[in-house]
């Protein structure tokens, strides 16, 4: 199984239009994947399910599961302010440690209004993740100014994205 992160919790976000392509990319290579939408989190989380609470949190932990379980993960991650949004660092911190996604593989694809289609963000995670102890497959999809590419409805418009979308599905099958 193959879960993709919407690494964001704001609502209808476009990294959950992302991760719902991506999905469909999978399924259609004959891969299983599901999503693991962070807007899911509980809006308290970081006050009773971390840390003393580890372990705590019935609806925390499900989404844990969906991490530590998966055969391989996708981060489609969009960029604040220069890097990856802080509540998926805080989901990352409430993984178990050592474990959780250690020994997992992993492959990235990040999202941006600007020009830089989330450089500083993919950087910042591939270090925490590298840390953890998870191989980052090294092609890191870019997808900026993404508003001009990716409808409301999910519909990509974009060759190249789309493209690099299917490539890297492909290269995560075989990591």
């Amino acid at each position: 199984m193959i879960t993709i992160i919407a690494g964001t919790n704001r609502p209808q976000s476009r990294a959950r239009r992302i991760s719902d392509l991506y999905a469909a990319q999978l399924r259609e290579f004959g891969a299983e994947a599901q999503i693991l939408d962070l807007a899911t989190l509980p809006a308290d989380f970081t006050a009773t399910a971390l840390y003393d609470r580890a372990g705590s949190h019935p609806e925390f932990n499900a989404l844990v599961q969906m991490a530590s379980s998966a055969d391989k993960l996708v981060f489609v991650v969009p960029e604040y302010n220069c890097s990856y949004p802080g509540v998926l660092k805080a989901f990352i911190d409430g993984l178990p440690y050592p474990g959780g996604i250690r020994n997992k593989k992993a492959a990235l694809v990040g999202l941006s209004s600007g020009t830089q289609g989330g450089l500083l963000a993919l950087s910042h995670l591939t270090d925490v993740l590298m840390y953890l102890g998870t191989a980052v497959l090294p092609l890191r999809v870019r997808l900026p100014n993404i508003e001009a590419s990716l409808t409301t409805t999910g519909e990509l418009h974009n060759p190249l994205f789309d493209s690099l979308l299917r490539e890297q599905a492909e290269q995560l099958l075989r990591f």
